[in-house]
């Protein structure tokens, strides 16, 4: 039997529970398709062949694949080893400063050219890279192609997008630029919403300070609203708007980080037109599989909550317990979770990387498996928790340590809910 004990201990648990019940046939992943050996190396020292050789055997799958797992604890896991993540090279945020020289393509940033240079982009290939991160100067175009707003045969994307970016336009003029008189009453208290909720969205960035951005985000949730009845806006949904305009102004910027707001002293109305229908238009399309998380009595939010804490009394029950012993229960702290997809927990560049993955997943990466990576979060500090009281665990709880998160640690923590989707 392989040794567990560089394992996270909830992982540990459930592995051995797993081997006593002599179910290792059902985690052959090289079943699905997975390919053997997701790990990678930061060695500088390896030549161009080996880490071409290498990084051909990484392949485009998941992080953990079948040999990966044969390996836990063995000291060639992705659990132990956080030099075996490649982080700069798969899903850099930011750009090379002006200093540096240019580097040559990384095999991996050859395999996304390859993809996304298709007459037609082949959408399995494309989310079995995307899964492990997307080099930032294709993240823009690979968001809007797996989240369907602009079509896989590139010959008709010019076409599609200019149409898409009309129609928009044409919203603005139709429920935005009206006079307030001609408002219903529900429609004036919607706007009334969005404009106060607007400033609250991520306060703590300055580009979320910057007057341009806020009248964009006020006029996209709106006129979302008015074209969606059934659910209208609910509070979340601003925050959701984050990380794709984030990620669509930085390809306006060379993939720099435009956090800072810089950007806006460069961008022309023109293009922040084009931004703001582009993520109006990939927000409608992600909605689509999630909208029942923001109708009434938001049953979706309610439907996960209840999920992750089925999952946490089979992974870690001596957690759940003690939630129990001292009153802390789930939809006290993880239906912010649900509802903001974690984007309060996380910087927004970490919380872009995540949403790499998440976007990959041919269905339900926001709610299917992002139920497995709030577990394997919850679940990383349970040591910690258990030593708490009600008011230090609920106060941690609504605060988790993780400002100094990066790539890095989500990886890892992907790598661990993946884990758990192929147990439970």
């Amino acid at each position: 039997m392989t040794s567990n004990l560089h394992l996270p201990g909830f992982l540990r648990r459930t592995l051995r529970s797993n081997e006593d019940d002599e179910e290792d046939d059902d985690l052959n992943l090289e079943d699905d398709g997975q390919p053997e050996d997701m790990r990678t190396t930061t060695s500088t020292s390896t030549s161009d062949t080996a880490q071409a050789h290498r990084e051909s055997e990484i392949g485009s799958g998941h992080i953990i694949g079948g040999e990966a797992f044969e390996n836990v604890g063995s000291g060639a896991t992705p659990f132990n080893s956080l030099a075996e993540f490649d982080v700069g090279e798969r899903s850099s945020f930011a750009k090379p400063t002006n200093d540096e020289p240019k580097k040559q393509k990384t095999y991996r940033e050859i395999q996304f050219d390859r993809v996304m240079s298709a007459n037609v982009v082949n959408m399995e290939e494309l989310r079995k890279l995307s899964w492990n991160g997307i080099p930032y100067s294709y993240r823009a175009l690979a968001w809007k192609i797996l989240l369907g707003y602009v079509p896989t045969n590139s010959s008709r994307r010019a076409t599609s997008i200019q149409r898409k970016r009309s129609e928009y336009q044409d919203s603005i003029a139709q429920h935005y630029d009206i006079p307030d008189d001609t408002r219903t009453q529900q429609e004036q208290e919607t706007l009334r919403q969005v404009l106060v909720d607007v400033p609250r969205t991520a306060p703590e960035v300055p580009l979320f300070r910057n007057d341009r951005i806020r009248r964009s985000l006020s006029r996209l949730l709106y006129i979302w609203a008015m074209r969606h009845p059934a659910s209208s806006y609910v509070q979340g949904i601003n925050d959701l708007t984050t990380p794709l305009i984030v990620v669509f102004l930085s390809d306006y910027y060379d993939g720099g980080d435009v956090l800072d707001g810089h950007v806006m002293n460069q961008l022309t109305d023109e293009q922040l037109n084009e931004v703001e229908a582009d993520v109006y238009g990939c927000l409608t399309n992600l909605l689509v599989g999630i909208q029942d998380h923001y109708t009434s009595d938001q049953p979706g939010v309610q439907r996960m909550v209840m999920r992750l804490e089925e999952l946490v009394n089979r992974i870690d029950s001596d957690l759940c317990q003690h939630f129990a012993d001292t009153g802390i229960e789930f939809i006290q702290f993880s239906f912010k979770w649900m509802n903001c997809l974690l984007l309060r927990e996380f910087e927004l560049p970490s919380v872009v990387r995540l949403w790499d993955t998440y976007i990959s997943e041919k269905e339900s990466g926001f709610e299917g498996f992002h139920v497995y990576v709030c577990a394997a979060f919850v679940c990383q500090f349970s040591a910690q928790l258990q030593s708490m009281n009600f008011d230090d665990l609920f106060a941690f709880m609504q605060d988790m340590p993780t400002s100094d998160w990066g790539d890095t640690e989500i990886e890892m923590l992907l790598s661990q809910a993946y884990v758990l989707s192929t147990l439970f």
